[in-house]
């Protein structure tokens, strides 16, 4: 229940910050270029709060459904308009001016983007150094002949300090099936270079564990097989386990780690194991059903546990990456680019069908990330709102009628024919726009579910 809570206020917050800035974009530029605007809301149905502009006459509205927003300026089109406020009307301006006002709102979702990457760069980003740990035997990691205790340092000479932007670097790589060089400091502190074979990272670059795929898994400190938390309904808790109790031994093996035992673990969905453990100092024994989940097409177990985490554990694993002023734009400009242009590629391959419709995700699953974000903290939150709103913007910008794309295709048409579609042309495209988006949506929400259940 708590949970449900937080995910719908992160939820909330996150679609209303987007679309304020969305609609602020419309509205900013509108009212700048000469076009009267009659009204600034936020959400549909009936009004929750409103209030008229003194000067510009502008209604601002906080509507009772905070799924969308909509800014809605004098248009012949809609209302009849008195002949010394025609020339305000959006109809009447000039083809460009329409223009600028319709890519006002995706435009303004990207330089939101840029500016909280800006933030996040100048507070700074704790992550995980790229430390190796394990490499994987025949996989592609160990035919480029990483080792144990390299830690990278550039993929494709671009310099990586932590995982995140390592995974980052290589999604982005995962295009051409060209070689993938990676630079690293070995154990021994020397620079060595290894190379993954490009094919091999594109075959693999749908999975959601990219890294284990690859063959890489992050170096980290032991942790012990205490139960740091137990969620209620799941196997550890059917089993009769509690947070503080310590696992001993499952399936007759020793457990000294606790990624050991989740390894263990992950490699025996629906098994039911004997498990022994303390509590209290007292050894207890109990019996475990491993659950199932799905993850990227392969049964894994879960047992709905969580390990618990002193709070130095990982003080030599992590990196604070903080960046000057200067710099910390350079690098939002380049993360929003290169964030763009990678879910152009994913939807891309979705329409040619290269690509699972499992890397769909809906409301469920945004509000889903939303509140984990939230709980973890503010940078990390602040992260999720930026792609959030790239997620946005490039929506926004597709070909399809009803999106502002679909209007600037329409505006596009006008300008190579000289004059407007015709209405029937516009009402046509767009009642087919609104079926695409209702088919995403079906879909959407249909891999929201499936992954709710499992």
């Amino acid at each position: 229940m708590e949970n449900l809570i937080t995910y719908t206020l992160a939820f909330l917050v996150t679609i209303a910050i987007l679309i304020a800035v969305h609609e602020y974009g419309h509205f900013w530029v509108a009212r700048r270029l000469g076009v009267k605007v009659l009204r600034f809301s936020i959400g549909f149905g009936k009004p929750l709060w409103k209030r008229t502009g003194r000067k510009d006459g502008t209604e601002y509205v906080i509507a009772a459904v905070p799924l969308g927003g909509y800014v809605k300026m004098l248009d012949e089109r809609e209302e009849a308009v008195p002949e010394d406020e025609r020339h305000r009307a959006f109809n009447r301006q000039k083809l460009w001016v329409r223009s600028a006002i319709v890519a006002a709102g995706p435009l303004a979702n990207f330089v939101f983007a840029i500016l909280v990457f800006w933030l996040v760069f100048v507070l700074g980003d704790t992550g995980l150094r790229p430390l190796v740990g394990e490499v994987l035997p025949d996989t592609p990691a160990a035919e480029a002949r990483f080792e144990s205790g390299d830690e990278l340092l550039q993929v494709a000479g671009s310099p990586v300090r932590t995982w995140t932007e390592a995974i980052q670097a290589l999604l982005m790589q995962a295009r051409e099936g060209e070689p993938v060089p990676v630079a690293v400091r070995n154990a021994e502190g020397g620079d060595a270079l290894r190379v993954l074979a490009g094919s091999a990272l594109v075959e693999r670059s749908e999975n959601r564990d990219l890294l284990r795929a690859v063959g890489l898994t992050p170096k980290l400190p032991s942790l012990p097989p205490v139960l740091g938390q137990v969620l209620e309904g799941e196997a550890m808790d059917q089993a009769g386990l509690q947070a503080g109790d310590r696992i001993l031994a499952l399936d007759e093996q020793p457990i000294t780690d606790w990624r050991e035992f989740a390894d263990y673990i992950r490699e025996r969905p629906g098994r039911l194991l004997p498990l022994r453990y303390q509590r209290n100092g007292e050894q207890r024994e109990a019996q475990l059903l491993v659950g199932t989940i799905d993850s990227g097409g392969e049964r894994i177990g879960r047992v709905g546990a969580a390990a618990e985490r002193p709070a130095d554990l990982y003080a030599d694993y992590q990196v604070l990456v903080r960046l000057g002023w200067g710099e910390a734009m350079g690098a939002a400009v380049v993360k929003t680019w290169d964030t763009s242009g990678f879910l152009l590629r994913v939807l891309w391959r979705l329409v040619t069908g290269n690509a699972s419709i499992d890397n769909l995700g809906g409301p469920i699953a945004i509000a889903e990330s939303a509140g984990k974000s939230a709980a973890v903290g503010l940078t990390t939150f602040l992260k999720f709102l930026a792609s959030i709103s790239i997620i946005l913007a490039v929506m926004n910008l597709l070909p399809v009628p009803v999106l502002d794309g679909g209007h600037l295709l329409f505006f596009a048409i006008e300008a190579v024919k000289g004059s407007e579609l015709s209405e029937a042309s516009q009402l046509l495209g767009q009642k087919i726009g609104l079926a695409l988006l209702l088919a995403l949506m079906t879909l959407a929400f249909y891999v929201d579910i499936a992954r709710l259940l499992g």
